[in-house]
């Protein structure tokens, strides 16, 4: 299988358009049609219908198939560009939005007193788009958070050779508005709260099935979702009663009209992990170094 036909095929589907695939991809309108005529011719199989543009029963379970071996392939082209290439001055820091703090910030701080010129980039995105980023070299680095038990890895997408070291564990707490009966209690179990009304904001706090799987509990539906990165939206969803977030104590900070109740039933914390690949020596590989206190990563 041709991945540059693969390729294409993922971008007609996704535009809806041979014409407008072939604006994207640089191509004439009949190359798109070769590249699709031979991929099927491949595979035995339709993959298009045409009129309107839109994937057969083929064609749905190739795309399946097709967005981890693109990845895949964009990873080890990557992961060959760092073995053999020069270091960058640019350093693309990827993020989680609680996985940010002020240890990020000294860090930071460290490569900007080694490497002055350096270009410093960090952008906030989501968990689940995050580690392919790094497969792929679209940034250096990216930091993660989730809920996990005690010293286990954060569960992440298999999309290449990359390393994970722990930078930070914190305990967890569910935010309460302070006016809740709980508000005044030492710990609670989670359990305890499956039937109370939950805050369902994906890039902030664990998703109701992972409370479920965690608790061994049905429960935890929302009654509102968050739509966001910005913590103090969130809490202050959660301090005028729009439902319960779980979250380490860090994000509740100068949170006005909100308590942390700690989690003690399971036993959970909300880890930090640093995902990276090979790092030759550079901004990046100190920012590693600097957030891992100085714990060597394989390169």
């Amino acid at each position: 299988m041709d991945p540059q036909q693969l390729r294409t095929f993922v971008t007609v589907v996704r535009l809806g358009s041979f014409s407008e695939a072939a604006r994207e991809l640089g191509y004439t309108q009949s190359a798109v049609s070769q590249q699709i005529a031979a991929l099927e011719a491949d595979l035995g199989a339709p993959l298009l219908v045409r009129r309107p543009v839109g994937p057969t029963e083929a064609g749905v379970r190739l795309l399946e198939h097709a967005a981890p071996l693109l990845v895949r392939l964009e990873a080890a082209r990557a992961d060959v560009a760092r073995l053999v290439g020069a270091a960058s001055a640019r350093l693309v820091l990827g993020a989680t939005p609680l996985a940010l703090g002020t240890a990020v910030g000294r860090a930071l701080g460290e490569v900007r007193r080694m490497y002055p010129r350096a270009e410093v980039d960090v952008r906030v995105l989501a968990q689940d788009v995050l580690p392919a980023l790094v497969a792929t070299g679209d940034v250096d680095l990216a930091l993660v958070d989730g809920l996990a038990a005690p010293s286990d890895p954060l569960p992440l997408p298999d999309v290449g050779p990359l390393g994970t070291v722990a930078v930070a564990e914190q305990p967890v707490v569910v935010a309460l508005p302070v006016g809740h009966p709980l508000a005044g209690r030492p710990g609670v179990a989670l359990a305890d709260l499956s039937a109370a009304r939950w805050l369902d904001a994906p890039d902030l706090t664990p998703p109701p099935a992972r409370l479920r799987a965690a608790t061994g509990t049905d429960g935890f539906r929302p009654a509102t979702r968050y739509r966001g990165t910005d913590v103090h939206a969130l809490l202050a969803l959660v301090a005028t009663g729009h439902g319960l977030a779980l979250l380490p104590p860090s994000a509740l900070a100068a949170a006005p009209g909100v308590v942390g109740v700690p989690v003690t039933l399971p036993r959970l914390v909300h880890r930090t992990e640093l995902v990276h690949g090979s790092l030759p020596e550079g901004p990046a590989a100190l920012l590693a170094r600097e957030l891992t206190h100085r714990q060597t990563l394989t390169k």
